[in-house]
C-alpha cells in the first residue's frame, strides 16, 4: 500500500513537471546547418525585441517530427520550406497548391498553422559532385550525370524517402548509379571529399558547396519545385503573444541565396557555431559581447547538464519505485518472476532509437517519451538485482528468522532487504550509468540534455560542440558510478 502511494506521488510530480510553470515560445528546427541558423535567428529576434521567454528544441529529426510537434502544440514555430509544405505535408504535386498564398490559406484552414513572409531565398534540393570529377567528365547537368553508371552515391535519409527526392528524381532522369546508400547530411560532405562517394544531395544554399569546391549541377528538366524558406507558426501562438508576427517578419525578403550561403559557410567554418553567426547578422558585436556569447555557451552546457541529471535521476527513481517492489514480488512468486523478467528482457532488447520513435505517436516529443524510455531501460538491472539479492540469502539465515517466528514483513525488513542492499545498489548503479548514456539519444526527440550539443555538433561538423556534450556526459557517468559505488560499500552489512 505504501509503495502504491509513493508511486502515485511520483507520477503526480512527473505530470506537474510536464505541464511546466511558465509559458515560453518554443522554437524547433531540423538537424542541418541552415535550419539551425534560421531557427536561432527567430529566437534571437524574439529575445532582442520582446520580453517573451524562448525555449529551443533544435535538431528534431526531419519534416515529419517537426510538423507533428507543431501540430500538437509541442513547439510553436520552426523554419520550413514551401515545396516541402506542399509535397510532403499536403502530399500534393499540384502546382497551384505550391503557390505561396494558396499554401498559406490551406494550412490555416486545415491545421490552424500559418506561413509568415519568406526570408527571400529559394533553397532547392540539388545534386553535387567534386569539381575535379565534373571537369574530368564534363558534367554540367543532371542528364549528363545520369549517363554515369559507375559512380557511388549517398543521399540523406529524408531525400531517399520523399516523393520530391530520390524516388521521383530517379524516374525523371533514369539514374542507375553503381551504389546508393543513406547518410546523415553533415557527414555526406566529409564522405565526398574523402572519395568514399562521388554524388550526394545538397541544398542550393549550403555553405559546404563553397567550402569543399563542389559543383552544383543543373536540374535541366526542372524536377525540383520552389523551396522558399519561411517561419511556420501556430495561429494560437500569434494570438497568445501580441506583436510576435511583426518581430518574426523582420527579415522578410532580406536574405537572398548568396547571403544565406555565406551564413551557412560561416556557421560551419568559424568554430563558434550558429549563435554567434546570427548575433553578428543582427548587430556588430563588441569584444565584451563576444565574450558574453562564450559565457552563454558555457551557461548552456551547465543547463543541459542539469537537464540530463534531472532526466536520469527521475527515470532511475521511477525504476527504483517499480523495480524494487517488483523484485521482492518475484523472489516470492516464481510465476510472477518469469512474466516480469520476460517483459523487462524484451524491452531491453529494443534499440533505443526504435523505442523513442515508437513512443512519439503516443506521447509526442520532448520530456514525456524520453522519461518513459529511460525508465524502461533502467528497470531491468534493478529488478534482477533485487530478485537475485533476496533469493541468494543463505538458507541458514532464513531458517533462523523462521525459528524466531518473524512474519513475512519482518523478514523483509530485518533480513531480506539489508542482506540484498549491496546487490540492489549495484543494480541502481548499473541503471544509472545506462540511463546517462541512453539519455543522450533522447535529444533526437527534443528532450534536451547533453545529447543536444552532440547531435548539433554532428549536424554542423563541429568537433568542439560534440565534445562539449560528450565529455560532460562521460564525466557525469563516472562521477555517479563512483558515488553509488561508495554508497554500496557503506551499506554492505557484511563488510
Amino acid at each position: 500500500m505504501r509503495s502504491s502511494r509513493f508511486i502515485a506521488v511520483v507520477l503526480i510530480l512527473v505530470l506537474a513537471v510536464c505541464q511546466g510553470s511558465e509559458r515560453s515560445i518554443i522554437v524547433g528546427s531540423k538537424p542541418f546547418t541552415e535550419n539551425y541558423v534560421l531557427a536561432e535567428l527567430l529566437c534571437q529576434l524574439i529575445e532582442t525585441n520582446t520580453n517573451y521567454d524562448v525555449e529551443r528544441k533544435f535538431g528534431l529529426e526531419g519534416t515529419w517530427m517537426c510538423f507533428r510537434a507543431l501540430e500538437r502544440g509541442e513547439i510553436d514555430l520552426y523554419p520550413e520550406y514551401t515545396g516541402t509544405g506542399a509535397l510532403v505535408i499536403l502530399k500534393s504535386d499540384n502546382k497551384k497548391d505550391q503557390q505561396f498564398e494558396n499554401l498559406r490559406n490551406t494550412f490555416e484552414e486545415r491545421f490552424g498553422i500559418t506561413w509568415l513572409e519568406p526570408f527571400g531565398f529559394n533553397n532547392s534540393w540539388a545534386l553535387v559532385v567534386p569539381e575535379a570529377l565534373a571537369v574530368e567528365r564534363n558534367l554540367q547537368t543532371y542528364s549528363q550525370l545520369a549517363e554515369q553508371t559507375d559512380l557511388q552515391a549517398a543521399f540523406t535519409h529524408e531525400f531517399l524517402e520523399r516523393k520530391d527526392g530520390w524516388p521521383g528524381l530517379r524516374v525523371a532522369y533514369g539514374f542507375q548509379f553503381e551504389e546508393v546508400k543513406g547518410i546523415r547530411h553533415s557527414l555526406a560532405y566529409s564522405a565526398i571529399m574523402e572519395g568514399i562517394i562521388k554524388v550526394t544531395d545538397a541544398y542550393t544554399t549550403d555553405g559546404e558547396i563553397l567550402q569543399y569546391d563542389l559543383r552544383l549541377l543543373d536540374d535541366d528538366r526542372h524536377f525540383f519545385p520552389e523551396y522558399l524558406a519561411a517561419p511556420l507558426v501556430r495561429l494560437e501562438t500569434l494570438q497568445e503573444f501580441p506583436g510576435l508576427e511583426g518581430v518574426l517578419n523582420t527579415f522578410a525578403g532580406k536574405i537572398d541565396n548568396a547571403r544565406m550561403q555565406q551564413l551557412n559557410l560561416q556557421a560551419n567554418e568559424t568554430g563558434d557555431g550558429y549563435p554567434r553567426v546570427v548575433s553578428a547578422l543582427l548587430s556588430k558585436r563588441s569584444m565584451e559581447q563576444q565574450v558574453g556569447l562564450v559565457e552563454a555557451r558555457f551557461s548552456m552546457i551547465l543547463r543541459q547538464t542539469g537537464r540530463h541529471l534531472f532526466l536520469t535521476g527521475l527515470a532511475v527513481l521511477m525504476a527504483c519505485v517499480a523495480g524494487i517492489p517488483g523484485g521482492i514480488l518475484m523472489s516470492h512468486n516464481r510465476k510472477a518472476a518469469i512474466a516480469i523478467m520476460g517483459f523487462a528482457n524484451v524491452v531491453q532488447t529494443i534499440p533505443s532509437i526504435a523505442l523513442l520513435g515508437a513512443l512519439i505517436p503516443l506521447l509526442g516529443i520532448g520530456f514525456k517519451p524520453a522519461i518513459v524510455a529511460l525508465f524502461l531501460y533502467s528497470i531491468l538491472p534493478i529488478l534482477r538485482n533485487t530478485y537475485t539479492g533476496i533469493v541468494d540469502i543463505p538458507k541458514s539465515l532464513t531458517e533462523v528468522a523462521d525459528a524466531q517466528g518473524l512474519t513475512s514483513s519482518q523478514k523483509l525488513t530485518y533480513l531480506e532487504l539489508p542482506q540484498a542492499a549491496p546487490s540492489i545498489l549495484a543494480g541502481i548503479r548499473t541503471s544509472t550509468v545506462i540511463c546517462v548514456g541512453t539519455g543522450t539519444l533522447a535529444a533526437f526527440i527534443g528532450s534536451g540534455g547533453l545529447g543536444e550539443p552532440i547531435l548539433t555538433g554532428i549536424s554542423l561538423n563541429d568537433t568542439g560542440l560534440i565534445l562539449s556534450g560528450a565529455i560532460p556526459a562521460s564525466l557525469l557517468a563516472l562521477i555517479l558510478d563512483f558515488v553509488l559505488g561508495r554508497v554500496a560499500v557503506a551499506v554492505n552489512p557484511n563488510k
